[in-house]
């Protein structure tokens, strides 16, 4: 993707740095986001793909169990530096200069 970058603006930037700024564009969507409210109990799937199982193809009878996605979330909010309620942690928005 550097290159594309570099191709199409002329920046010389590396993949390190357009990852830094894809994680911080993240971290302020999230405070954007917890600034209106949002919180744990938004991130949530429809309940059709909680509760029915894929009807055919590959994927035929899975969904997506509300315990499994509470999994799942612990385990991204981790990844991100956020708290259990998807806040960014301080820690976090400083070590991306956003804090």
């Amino acid at each position: 993707y550097a290159r594309m970058v570099r191709a199409v603006t002329g920046w010389d930037t590396t993949v390190e740095e357009l990852e830094r700024v894809g994680e911080r564009i993240i971290n302020l969507e999230r405070l954007f986001n917890v600034r209106e409210g949002v919180r744990r109990r938004d991130d949530v799937l429809p309940w059709k793909v909680m509760h029915e199982p894929i009807p055919e193809g590959p994927s035929a009878g899975m969904y997506c169990p509300p315990d499994e996605l509470g999994a799942m979330l612990d385990a991204y909010y981790a990844l991100r530096g956020w708290d259990r309620d998807g806040v960014p942690t301080p820690s976090r928005l400083a070590a991306l200069e956003l804090g």
